[in-house]
């Protein structure tokens, strides 16, 4: 039996590799961003022998953010391309994570801003998106 590749493409519209890293650094970022706010969540309960409980509205942003995030990057990584628009809400919140303590998410966030205004990438968005 011959292996087949069945990946679909559309007419005249190629995912430029600056959107496949976006997603895939959006998706590991909201595995982790999970990941974060559950051990930060624990973390502060446990030290402080139940009193912590207070402070878990701290950790909020980064379990809702990363939830999110890969919700996003599926749509990304979706094959064929579906029409999703550029998240710069979400590169904002990912910047703004760093009150949490969260350095990895500010610089993906960075990162997804720089590489919104990346001229292929604005291409490959309008192009889905029509």
């Amino acid at each position: 039996m011959s292996e087949q590749n069945y990946q679909i493409e559309l007419p005249g519209i190629e995912r430029p590799g600056l959107v496949t890293a976006l997603a895939i650094m959006t998706l590991v970022n909201g595995i982790l961003n999970i990941l974060y706010a559950i051990s930060i969540t624990f973390g502060l309960v446990l030290s402080t022998f139940g009193l912590g409980i207070l402070c878990i509205p701290l950790t909020f942003l980064p379990g809702v953010l990363g939830i999110f995030e890969i919700i996003y990057a599926t749509k990304l990584l979706a094959m064929p391309p579906r029409p999703v628009k550029p998240n710069q809400t979400l590169a904002i919140l990912e910047i703004s994570a760093i009150a949490t303590g969260n350095v990895i998410s500010m610089v993906v966030g960075i990162l997804a801003l720089v590489f919104y205004n990346d001229l292929a990438v604005r291409k490959y968005f309008w192009k889905i998106n029509q």
